[in-house]
């Protein structure tokens, strides 16, 4: 099947080299010399057996989901069919250096991966990286990889995020197959397996803990550009930093970090910031930022783009949203329901921008009393209830089991990045379920950053915000003595003939021209945003940076063409959005 007749390219698609796709280092806190980009032409095919088939249908640039443009497939792969990647490659002279690891960056939804005809292992879930050690079954010369991959998309209970098969208004085009870098390197036979950074902002101290095979001690170097100041031995270690440089978006300094065990060596590096929840002057709970109250104004990113879609064009698209978000005045972006490359999170950190991290929502069918009409109204309901199992499409127990693993997993994959400071469990109740223990869970993974354990609605009175996503009525909420943060907001659309993706369009207010957008922008700051940083609101989400598909409500058309509000009226309003 199918999916656009018309792709809408953005300036990174359209300059896009096969031979040199997203060719960066893809994991910027835990690097190594060796490298093997594994991106560019595969063969493919889409058959309904497992079996591999004889030939195959033809070329796909990885790693662009072969629904997107860019792949140079713009196929669907439907529940019952299989996807099949093949290419052929040569270690370069000297790259073993003891062990072969190969990586994927993410693949949708469930990857069979085999070297010369061996399997070397599988994995489910499609936002989450893994990795095989394949030295057994490389050789000299030419290797064959073959990946098998089975997308259900949104008819199971896996993460999907905003994909559907049947896409239209807040719901974005099914996905499938491999949408990040795919990579080798080499390793000792004795390595660092595991990094973990922890900031005591307060102690003055960086903690460091290592997991590594062998019995080399690790020993550890810390540097300010290029000055080493500081060093350590061990396998946890606590090391002080007399008169550190704190991290903030005005001041986003990176400490970089040398580690070495026995041969190997791994690069990385951390910051030294806090985040926290006190009171402003005003007397209403906040967010503290290295224990100083810190308004967070921010806007909801899907991660989505017109020819990639999932994934972005190249590493220069990544920092142009970020950046632009931050030339507009903005110091957040609320990561929706998406987990990105690993470098649009190194961007965020270097560039100095705040995240607020979701995890990726699953489940089966929700009902739209559960997700619309009680959010709506703002009604408590009792999120551990089996008839509410249902309504969240939750009764499910191996996807309730899948939620759980998935989200130890991706605190684990990103707690060391310095820009995120706050994790969003469940989004306006999709697929939510014992929230509770969510946020329980996720603060016994990671007590050093905030939670919105339900954000927007089907509140459960724990958490640390009172969340609300409020579009269509008055900006209130009845405070409490957690800070309030309208989690979102905005939505307001305009149309950019010859920069949409389709005729049909949603919004949450529509307008005609960029001057009356731009008007109901400045009331909508004057009146509802920034009086309210004085009244009890902690944090503002604008939706949205870009638009998507049908959702016309971005800062930006979805090929980051064109600005469709005012830039210095954007600017101006954001300069007074703090406390």
């Amino acid at each position: 099947m199918m999916v656009s007749d018309s792709p809408l390219y953005t300036r990174w698609g359209k300059q896009l080299d096969k031979n040199n796709i997203l060719s960066e280092y893809p994991r910027p806190q835990f690097r190594r010399g060796s490298y093997l980009n594994l991106n560019g032409v595969w063969s493919y095919a889409i058959v309904k057996e497992q079996e591999c088939p004889e030939s195959f249908d033809g070329e796909i640039l990885v790693p662009f989901s072969p629904e997107s443009p860019l792949s140079g497939v713009g196929c669907q792969l439907l529940p019952n069919e299989y996807l099949f990647y093949k290419r052929s490659f040569t270690l370069p002279e000297g790259f073993n250096c003891g062990r072969v690891l190969m990586h994927f960056g993410a693949v949708d939804q469930e990857a069979r991966v085999s070297i010369n005809g061996v399997e070397v292992g599988a994995h489910v879930g499609g936002f989450l990286p893994f990795s095989f050690d394949i030295t057994d079954a490389v050789k000299d010369g030419e290797n064959t990889v073959l990946v098998r991959v089975r997308d259900v998309s949104d008819t199971m209970y896996y993460a999907r995020g905003k994909q559907k098969l049947q896409r239209g208004g807040i719901f974005y085009t099914a996905q499938s197959g491999i949408w990040q870098t795919v990579w080798l390197e080499s390793v000792p036979q004795d390595y660092i397996t595991h990094l973990k950074l922890t900031p005591m902002y307060d102690d003055g101290c960086i903690r460091i803990e290592t997991q590594a095979s062998g019995d080399a001690e690790t020993e550890i170097e810390i540097y300010d550009g290029a000055q080493k100041i500081t060093g350590a031995v061990g396998a946890d270690v606590t090391v002080r930093l007399e008169n550190f440089k704190s991290w903030s978006p005005e001041s986003p300094f990176l400490y970089d970090l040398k580690l070495k065990h026995g041969t190997d060596s791994v690069d990385s590096y951390f910051a030294m910031r806090k985040i926290s929840l006190g009171k402003n002057e005003y007397g209403y709970p906040c967010m503290l930022l290295n224990n100083k109250p810190y308004f967070h104004n921010g806007l909801l990113d899907q991660g989505y783009y017109s020819d990639g879609y999932l994934t972005p064009p190249s590493d220069e698209a990544m920092i142009h949203d970020i950046q632009t978000a931050k030339d507009l005045g903005f110091n957040m972006l609320r990561k929706h329901i998406k987990i990105e490359p690993m470098r649009w999170y190194y961007h965020c950190d270097r560039l100095g921008m705040l995240v607020w991290q979701d995890m990726v929502n699953g489940g089966e069918h929700e009902t739209f009393y559960w997700t619309g009409v009680t959010g709506f109204l703002h009604w408590k309901m009792d999120d551990t209830a089996e008839k509410n199992y249902k309504h969240a499409g939750r009764l499910n127990a191996a996807g309730r089991e899948m939620y759980t693993r998935e989200t130890c997993e991706t605190v684990e994959l990103l707690y060391n990045v310095p820009s995120i400071v706050l994790w969003v469990p469940f989004n306006e109740g999709w697929g939510q379920f014992n929230a509770k223990d969510a946020y329980r869970l996720v603060k016994s993974l990671d007590p050093t950053r905030l939670i919105d354990h339900a954000s927007g609605w089907q509140d459960q009175g724990i958490g640390d915000f009172n969340s609300r996503h409020i579009y269509f009525t008055p900006i209130h909420s009845k405070l409490d003595d957690r800070p309030f943060i309208l989690s979102e907001f905005g939505g307001l659309g305009v149309r950019a003939p010859g920069h949409m993706f389709t005729k049909k369009i949603f919004c949450y207010k529509m307008y005609k021209t960029k001057e009356k957008i731009t008007a109901a922008y400045r009331r909508l700051y004057e009146k509802k945003i920034i009086p309210y940083t004085k009244k009890g609101m902690a944090a503002s989400v604008y939706t949205q940076l870009t638009d998507v598909e049908e959702e016309i409500n971005g800062m930006m058309t979805y090929d980051r063409e064109e600005l469709k509000i005012d830039a210095d009226t954007i600017r101006e309003l954001n300069a007074k959005c703090r406390f």
